[in-house]
């Protein structure tokens, strides 16, 4: 359902539009369409983003799929805010957003998931087992990795939950940028993307 901001049904949307704060993480719009693809959305789907940051995957899942319902985890009450008002700024209904930090806030979500985002959090391991607890049968979590050790820990999850039909794929996305009188080709970070399906 698309807002004045975004009146396209389309996801991908410009990371300038989107309210920011500084040393906060926002997913660039390449990746954001990478994540998407790979939560594999139903039109009904329940996702929890754990780790949401600025909040651009529950904007992008809540103006691409209305009637999903979408949590978003973050431990820091000023960057809920951030999100909470991005959600307002894109007219997204759809968005819970939780003050907590995970694992450990995950006991009090109300509704189990579809799918799960998890996008941030240091002990991704125990993240992963807590989440697999709840996710529901054929449920898919995708995870990213910016650093070989969360890429490993990532993995051997996988490996330990049984998780099915596990892809893992690396981002290689550069974008023009004027600099002075030239164009030039700028990297945005590399970061790998895991995602696995939970045995019914």
């Amino acid at each position: 359902m698309p807002s004045q901001l975004w009146p396209y049904i389309s996801p991908g949307i410009p990371d300038e539009l989107f309210e920011q704060l500084p040393g906060i993480p926002l997913t660039k719009r390449e990746i954001r369409l990478l994540l998407i693809s790979h939560l594999r959305l139903k039109p009904n789907s329940v996702l929890w983003d754990i780790g949401a940051g600025t909040g651009t995957i529950p904007v992008e899942v809540g103006l691409l799929c209305p009637s999903a319902q979408i949590i978003a985890v973050e431990r820091d009450e000023e960057v809920t805010n951030l999100i909470r008002g991005n959600c307002d700024r894109f007219e997204v209904k759809n968005v819970q957003v939780i003050v907590g930090s995970a694992p450990e806030c995950l006991h009090d979500l109300k509704l189990a998931p579809h799918c799960v985002c998890i996008e941030g959090g240091r002990p991704i391991q125990e993240i992963l087992q807590i989440v697999w607890q709840y996710l529901l049968p054929s449920g898919r979590v995708v995870a990213t990795a910016t650093n070989l050790e969360s890429l490993y820990a990532i993995s051997q999850s996988f490996a330990q939950l049984q998780a099915r039909n596990v892809e893992v794929v690396q981002s290689a996305v550069n974008r023009l940028e004027t600099r002075g009188f030239s164009q030039t080709f700028t990297a945005v970070n590399p970061i790998f993307i895991l995602s696995g399906e939970k045995l019914d």
